[in-house]
């Protein structure tokens, strides 16, 4: 089911609380045609704690050196045979304000966040539902906190940030098996989502009132052995009700704008599999937009074992995406620069990508390796463009070249003694046309660095984890004249280590955690352009390429309280 669109999409990941995974799966490159059209450089699917798993109440305690708090619980409860319930709650908060840095600017934002969420299951002979309903409510508030500026007088007006968010959704999924032989079975699936914000940045604002519906009809059977079809039915329904000021003058109205659109499509995918040699899947799917109207989505899949424990795996497809510039940049608008938004048109691009992996055993300790190279181009693309003309942030219609090229190779060791240890490393090449010139897209590392390390001693009392990541440089938008004669900011941006610790200790029915992050306690130094006068154009709190707090202590403890 797709989740987190349009205005959602920024801040995605801060509405899935960590204890209510079970795990996170990505799928790289062009994926299958079943779920949707969007996937262009890949999916990352968040599987939540299930109804069916074994029924139990945890709860989850979480406070760290930047005065955040934050509790999770979790209860299973099976009723009857067949019928389960799963109740998960979360709250957080940060107490009080962080400015590390000196600037009269909080280094992270205030979050005031509860999320509750029900789901169900009920299964009887060949019938199976899921269900559940979520809500969230969130109070985010940054921006200027010190009670005087960098002259020393007092601040009368301070310039603040105020983001209030409301979310419902509801989902149920239908399935019928129709014939378990050949594990013919035929599905439904349905969503829908209201999303209000309410964002102010200064007197800058973005108010968004987003609704959001998805239909899907499935049908899947396996032929024999070697081939299966899957086919299906999907209907899309986007609004956004919007309300935007992009300027700070009082006198000026916000300007209203709609954003509606319907997409119906259907595909149908063939998959071979011949024995654990070879999986062919190739699928197409045909859509059709309220906007954009037709268009058509080939993607082919290739995975090939010639040998045992060594994977080749080839993928090309196309994607689609529907840009809503003002629900996905809205936090731009905190910057003094003018905003501009121009027509723009769906987004396009292929993508292209070959993996191997292969795994190797030296005796009891197991090596996994791993190479990958994916290439998108962009046919199409909404460019956010601050080169072309200073004092401006453009969010145009591409006009020329842009792609990218990621390559990543890893290696993780693991041992019969409790301990394992990875190593990455990806190259990024990023770049797109800005103003006729094709420059690196800013803000993006060209590289990454990975070092992990995890023990646990042999009674799996205690647990050892510790991270190292090197973040490469990369390019900053280009620089502008400041008043007082300075350049807003360099060409590039440095690269940087971050470090990150967590021991913990088990016991029967709860374990207790410490760690840390950013143990390196590297700063990105000035953040904030021209922070003495935040209601000038030459603003700009958008530019972050780095931690901007330093090095953070935390520690928690986890209850797990058994069987209901």
């Amino acid at each position: 089911m797709p989740a987190f669109r349009g205005a959602a999409s920024p801040y995605s990941f801060r509405y899935v609380p960590g204890p209510w995974m079970k795990s996170i799966s990505v799928s790289k490159g062009s994926c299958t045609v079943k779920n949707g059209y969007e996937s262009i450089t890949g999916q990352i699917n968040i599987e939540y704690l299930k109804p069916q798993d074994e029924p139990g109440f945890t709860a989850n305690a979480y406070f760290d050196s930047d005065m955040k708090l934050e509790v999770n619980a979790e209860g299973n409860i099976h009723i009857k045979e067949g019928l389960t319930t799963e109740i998960l709650g979360h709250f957080e908060d940060r107490f009080g304000v962080h400015d590390g840095n000196k600037d009269g600017f909080a280094d992270m934002p205030d979050i005031r966040q509860v999320n509750l969420n029900n789901r169900w299951q009920w299964r009887s002979g060949r019938y199976i539902f899921h269900g559940g309903l979520s809500l969230l409510n969130e109070k985010s508030n940054a921006g200027q906190i010190s009670a005087h500026n960098h002259s020393g007088s007092n601040i009368t007006d301070p310039f603040l940030i105020d983001l209030n968010t409301r979310r419902f959704e509801g989902y149920m999924k239908h399935a019928y098996i129709l014939d378990p032989e050949r594990n013919g079975n035929i599905a439904f699936i349905g969503t829908v989502n209201m999303h209000q914000l309410d964002a102010e940045f200064g007197r800058k604002a973005y108010y968004v009132n987003e609704k959001c519906a998805y239909a899907q009809l499935m049908y899947e059977t396996d032929f024999s052995e070697c081939h299966n079809l899957s086919a299906g039915l999907s209907f899309n329904y986007d609004y956004l009700g919007q309300r935007v000021k992009t300027t700070h003058d009082p006198n000026v109205r916000p300007d209203h704008i709609r954003d509606r659109e319907g997409v119906m499509g259907a595909y149908a995918q063939y998959t071979f599999t011949y024995g654990d040699k070879l999986i062919l899947m190739a699928g197409l799917r045909g859509d059709y937009s309220s906007m954009y109207k037709w268009f058509a989505t080939p993607r082919f899949n290739v995975k090939y074992t010639p040998v045992e424990r060594f994977n080749l795996r080839l993928s090309l497809g196309k994607g689609y995406r529907t840009v809503h510039p003002w629900a996905e940049y809205n936090n731009l608008l905190a910057s003094g620069r003018i905003m501009v938004v121009e027509q723009l048109k769906q987004e396009k691009a292929w993508n292209y990508g070959i993996s191997a992996d292969y795994t190797h055993y030296f005796g009891s300790h197991k090596f996994l390796l791993n190479a990958e190279y994916f290439y998108t181009d962009f046919k199409s693309q909404a460019v956010v463009d601050y080169d072309s003309a200073p004092g401006y942030i453009t969010i145009s219609q591409l006009n020329g070249k842009s792609y990218s090229h990621t390559f990543q190779a890893d290696i993780t060791w693991e041992s019969p003694f409790g301990l394992s240890l990875t190593g990455a490393y990806r190259l990024n090449d990023v770049k797109s046309t800005y103003g006729g010139v094709l420059l690196e897209k800013p803000l993006t590392n060209r590289y990454k660095a990975l070092l992990t390390a995890s023990y646990s001693t042999p009674l799996e009392i205690w647990q050892f984890d510790v991270t190292f990541q090197m973040n490469g440089g990369g390019r900053l938008p280009a620089p502008y004249l400041l008043p007082d004669g300075n350049k807003s900011w360099g060409p590039n941006f440095r690269a940087f280590p971050q470090l990150n610790l967590q021991v913990t200790r088990w016991f029967r029915h709860f374990s207790i955690y410490a760690g840390g992050e950013n143990l390196t306690n590297f700063k990105q130094k000035n953040p904030v352009v021209w922070s003495s006068d935040p209601w000038s154009n030459y603003f700009d709190p958008t530019n972050v390429w780095g931690p901007i707090h330093g090095a953070m202590a935390y520690v928690g403890i986890r209850f797990n309280f058994g069987r209901l």
